[in-house]
C-alpha cells in the first residue's frame, strides 16, 4: 500500500465466534457465526456484502466455498493464501478493491474447529522434499531452530522466551474472551513438557477452534456505521521463503522490510504506536517481530520483552488480548491482531482497555516465518 491509499478504508465491524471450543461446529460454521457477528457489530447484512477475503485451512478454493455457505454473490473475491498472514494482508487488497470501486462493502473472514477437529498443532502444508527426510515436526521444528540461532547469536535464553509467554497470559487474565486465563509463571514456562529444543509446550500457542471477521467500507462511508470506524493507514508484506531452510538468517524476518514500508505509507514510526498486536505463534516470533520491526535494535529483543516490560504495566502493550499463545490460535491467528488492533481503537476491547488509543499495529505471519505483513491502523484522529 502506498501513502496514496492511506486513510482510504475504514474497519466499521468486528465480530468473533467459537473461541476455545465448538462443539459440533464445522469450520465454515464456525466462519459464518463470525461473519454474521461483525456484520451485526456494522449494523449490516449479508445482502450488503459484495466483497468476500477469505481462506481457510481445508479446501482448494475456500472463497468459493465461503460464499457459497453465506449465500451471497460478490463481485470482488480474494482467496489469495499465504498462511496466518493473509488476513492482515486483505486489507490491502480490500482496500485496493473498495478504492477501485469493485465492492462496497468488504468482508474478511475466517473460522477453524482445529481443536475439536484435531486436536494437534500440526501444519496441514505437504513435506518439504528436501526436509521431509530429517523427519522435523512442523512447524514446532522450524520455529526451534529459530530460537536456537537467535540463542546463540546474541544470548538470548530460555528465561526471556518464557516471559513472552508470561507477558501474553498476564493479559489473558484480564480477558474474559481468551482460552487460557490461569496464572502462568517463568518457572511453569521453563518446567513444562518440552516439544522442540528449546521451545516448550508453553512456548508454543494454543490449539483452539474459533474464528473472526471484519468488515470494511471505503472512507467516506466509514462515519454512517453505529462504531467509531477504524482507518488502515497503511500496509505492507514481505515474503522471504517457504522451506525454512531457504530462509538466509533465522535472525532475520521480511518484517523488517513490510514494516518499513507500512510506516512510511501510513507516515509515522514505531514510537507512535499504542498497542501492537504480533503473531506470536511461539516466544520466539515476539522478539524476532519487534526487533525486525523497530521496537528494538536486532539482539535486544530479549531483554526487551524479560521482567513484563511487554506486559500490562510494562513499557510498551504487546498482544493485549493475550495473542495466539493465551488467548485463541485457530489454525491461523492473523485475522485477530486486525480485531484486536481495532477494538483497542474503539475502546472496546474485551479485556484490558488502554487509555486514548489512536495508532495501533497489527502484524501477521504465514507459513515458517515466510510471509510477513504489517498494518498500521488508526482513529479518526489520525487522518
Amino acid at each position: 500500500m502506498t501513502d496514496q491509499l492511506r486513510g482510504k478504508s475504514a474497519i466499521v465491524g468486528t465480530g468473533h465466534a467459537g473461541f476455545g471450543e465448538a462443539h459440533g461446529l464445522t469450520a465454515y460454521d464456525v466462519m459464518a457465526q463470525s461473519a454474521l457477528a461483525a456484520l451485526g457489530d456494522a449494523g449490516l447484512k449479508l445482502s450488503d456484502v459484495d466483497g468476500l477475503f477469505c481462506t481457510m485451512m481445508e479446501d482448494s478454493m475456500p472463497a468459493l466455498m465461503a460464499a457459497e455457505y453465506l449465500g451471497i454473490q460478490p463481485r470482488f473475491i480474494d482467496g489469495t493464501m499465504s498462511g496466518g498472514s493473509s488476513f492482515v494482508n486483505y486489507l490491502t487488497s480490500a482496500t485496493m478493491a473498495l478504492d477501485a470501486g469493485l465492492c462496497d462493502v468488504a468482508l474478511i473472514v475466517y473460522g477453524s474447529n482445529q481443536r475439536t477437529g484435531s486436536g494437534k498443532l500440526v501444519t496441514a502444508s505437504r513435506p518439504p522434499a528436501y526436509e521431509a527426510p530429517y523427519n522435523p515436526r512442523y512447524p514446532i521444528s522450524a520455529y526451534a531452530m529459530a530460537a536456537a540461532r537467535h540463542m546463540h547469536e546474541y544470548g538470548t535464553t530460555r528465561e526471556q522466551l518464557a516471559d513472552v509467554a508470561v507477558s501474553a497470559r498476564a493479559w489473558a487474565r484480564h480477558n474474559p474472551e481468551a482460552f487460557e486465563r490461569g496464572p502462568l509463571t517463568r518457572e511453569d514456562v521453563l518446567g513444562a513438557r518440552m516439544v522442540g529444543d528449546p521451545l516448550t509446550v508453553r512456548d508454543c500457542c494454543l490449539v483452539t477452534d474459533g474464528g473472526g471477521a471484519v468488515v470494511m467500507v471505503r472512507a467516506d462511508r466509514a462515519r454512517d456505521f453505529p462504531k467509531p470506524p477504524v482507518y488502515v493507514l497503511g500496509s505492507a508484506a514481505e515474503s522471504s521463503h517457504r522451506q525454512i531452510s531457504q530462509m538466509k538468517d533465522f535472525t532475520v524476518t521480511a518484517a523488517r522490510a513490510s514494516g518499513q514500508r507500512a510506516f512510511a505509507a501510513a507516515g509515522v514510526s514505531p514510537g507512535d504506536i499504542q498497542a501492537v498486536e504480533l503473531y506470536d505463534a511461539f516466544t520466539i516470533n515476539t522478539i524476532l517481530f519487534l526487533e525486525d520491526l523497530g521496537f528494538c535494535a536486532k539482539g535486544e529483543g530479549g531483554a526487551f520483552v524479560e521482567g513484563g516490560r511487554i506486559a500490562p504495566e510494562g513499557v510498551l502493550p504487546v498482544n493485549t488480548n493475550g495473542g495466539g499463545l493465551s488467548c485463541v490460535h485457530p489454525g491461523m491467528y492473523g485475522i485477530f491482531t486486525v480485531i484486536e488492533a481495532a477494538r483497542q481503537i474503539r475502546g472496546d476491547a474485551p479485556g484490558i482497555q488502554l487509555n486514548d488509543v489512536d495508532l495501533a499495529l497489527a502484524h501477521g505471519n504465514g507459513g515458517v516465518l515466510s510471509s510477513q505483513v504489517t498494518a498500521i491502523l488508526g482513529s479518526q484522529n489520525t487522518l
